[in-house]
């Protein structure tokens, strides 16, 4: 029974996001078993049923690496392998091959693939194979970022600019045995790799820590008798690290025969990248030869990457002045904008400065109205002490004998008590006058809302005439805290309004109402009413509907701008009987006890 690589402290994965491989299998019970052991060892897969279709996602997506069966339908696995070596996007990504057949490994290695595994073997040797793919991979990615920055064309270390496409791989050879030291260096040397041998730890490390070109790839003898093979390939694996230009290269464990599981677990965990068997000389000089194409490939993408540096410049330069263009229309549209802004800051003024000459006015009007007021009541007083005075003695004189003396008395009683009536609501208006006109009452008191209203009604008694009945619904809260002239001017602009808009008669009708937090007036008309389209213009200051000289537009205006003072709200809306319904919203206060 085998163990799950996954619960082995060497085998762990490192932590970070999920490696994504592309899982190349037609079969679909194959696809559905490798899906399942990859995904519970910590990879993120996804599947594509045919060669072609893999090429169709890598077009969209680079993976991490990919596991594709040599046999397939259609495309064969060597061949797509020789088509993602063709593609600069492709090139350098791992591959490893699947096969049923031994002899698939070497056509699977001779296409480009990066390694071999027969579907026949452990699974958990196929997890520690993708394990190691990818490290490879990282440790050639991080030594690219470091090497060079090929976005910009700079040169990478260890390369003159512009130096040529091609060049010779190479190979540390380590090995204790001398016969198989030069049997391996001349193997390698035949498939063009310039080869360097050491016979042990001290010979390796120094050619490892040596100035010059890296390594592309270093071979070690795991079990030689004369050094620790999992020693030695441990310190390998730091040389790679900390190499001052961040050169990477690939590390391959040589075993003297097929390795046992525990052992490859050990390499895999002290740096190898691939354990080979001695006796597979062949296979081995295949895989150094595909591990160090990859290494040429990958040097071969920051060349050519170096080569379009000039134009990314030119790019960044066209790109810097289409930003300049654009923060230059910007600045205009910011402009713009500012001038719109005062526009309107103007407009708010002229407003303002409407609303002060209409206050201003408003205050010369109360201080006429009171003087007025002042002046009738004087007069009034004096004419009311002798009407009493009239009226009394005409009620002491004794009646007359004859008849026509009696019916002048009686008319002069009857005369001089109309006089007591006209007189009497003489001063009733002068009284409402005052109160209307009240120039101490600008701060917030509480304020009777059914006396104040009675009040406006009075003094527009005038324009409602005989053909408009008010109608009178005060639920609401008797006293509210509020300035009179929230009461005073706005009902009053209200009321007069409702009663232009019913020349021929109506009903008008006044309703207060309460709640815990809004005290509300709604007074609605049984007018024509105010479409839809001018509502939101009705509180606009000098707008009207009234003809030319029939008003200035200011009143609902002022009445607005009163009602924000306090916080409230004044709105319009269509009243049961399809006139218009105005509701007075103030938000409410504590009242004094």
């Amino acid at each position: 029974m085998s163990v799950p690589v996954s619960a082995s402290p060497e085998a762990a994965p490192e932590p970070g996001p999920a490696p994504h491989i592309l899982l190349v299998e037609d079969s679909e019970t194959q696809a559905l078993e490798l899906r399942l052991l990859l995904e519970q060892n910590g990879f993120a897969v996804a599947r594509a049923a045919t060669a072609e279709a893999a090429l169709d996602h890598l077009n969209r997506e680079l993976p991490d690496l990919v596991v594709a069966d040599y046999h397939l339908p259609g495309m064969n696995g060597d061949e797509l392998t020789r088509q993602m070596r063709l593609s600069l996007r492709t090139r350098a990504l791992p591959l490893l091959m699947l096969t049923g057949a031994r002899e698939g490994e070497r056509q699977g290695l001779e296409s480009g693939a990066d390694a071999y595994v027969a579907k026949s073997d452990d699974r958990d040797l196929l997890v520690l194979r993708i394990r190691a793919l990818l490290r490879e991979r990282g440790k050639s990615a991080s030594a690219k970022s470091v090497t060079g920055k090929s976005a910009t064309g700079e040169a990478v270390a260890g390369e003159a600019p512009g130096a040529a496409g091609f060049r010779r791989g190479r190979v540390l050879v380590i090995d204790g045995s001398a016969t198989y030291r030069t049997f391996l260096a001349g193997l390698l040397g035949q498939e063009g790799h310039a080869v360097t041998t050491a016979d042990g730890p001290a010979d390796a490390l120094a050619a490892l820590d040596q100035e010059g070109e890296p390594f592309d790839c270093v071979t070690l003898d795991l079990l030689s008798p004369s050094y620790d093979g999992l020693e030695l390939c441990r310190a390998v694996d730091a040389r790679r690290t900390t190499r001052a230009d961040g050169a990477g290269f690939h590390l391959v464990g040589i075993s003297g025969s097929t390795p046992a599981k525990d052992f490859l677990v050990r390499a895999y965990a002290a740096g190898a990248d691939d354990v080979v068997a001695k006796s597979d000389a062949e296979v081995l000089a295949l895989r150094v030869r595909g591990l160090v194409r990859r290494r040429l490939l990958e040097e071969d993408d920051r060349r050519i990457a170096g080569a379009f540096g000039a134009r990314e410049r030119a790019v960044e330069r066209a790109r810097a002045e289409a930003e300049a263009a654009e923060a230059r229309a910007s600045l205009a549209d910011a402009l713009e904008q500012a001038n719109t802004d005062l526009a309107t800051a103007n407009r708010r003024l002229t407003e303002a400065q409407a609303k002060l000459v209409q206050a201003a006015k408003m205050a010369s009007l109360g201080e006429l109205v009171a003087g007025i007021a002042h002046e009738i009541n004087n007069p009034l007083a004096f004419i009311l002490a002798h009407q009493g005075t009239v009226e009394r003695l005409l009620g002491e004189l004794p009646a007359p004998a004859d008849e026509r003396g009696a019916r002048g008395l009686a008319k002069a009683r009857d005369r001089v008590g109309a006089m007591r009536m006209g007189l009497t609501r003489i001063q009733d208006l002068v009284l409402n006058l005052r109160k209307f006109s009240r120039l101490d009452e600008g701060e917030r008191a509480l304020v009777n809302v059914p006396e104040a209203i009675e009040t406006v009604l009075a003094l527009i008694q005038h324009k409602l005439g005989t053909g408009i009945g008010v109608e009178r619904d005060f639920a609401g809260r008797a006293e509210i805290r509020c300035t009179p002239a929230l009461l005073n001017q706005v009902v009053m602009n209200i009321l007069s309004n409702a009663a232009d808009a019913m020349p021929e008669g109506g009903t008008i009708r006044i309703a207060t109402q309460s709640s815990e937090e809004t005290d509300e007036i709604r007074i609605s008309d049984t007018g024509p009413g105010i479409p839809e389209g001018l509502r939101e213009k009705i509180f606009e200051p000098f707008f009207t509907t009234k003809p030319v000289g029939s008003g200035t537009g200011l009143g609902l205006a002022i009445a607005y701008s009163v009602v924000q003072a306090h916080s409230g709200v004044l709105s319009v809306e269509t009243a049961p009987g399809g006139g218009a319904c105005f509701v007075i919203g103030i938000p409410r206060q504590a009242v004094d006890a």
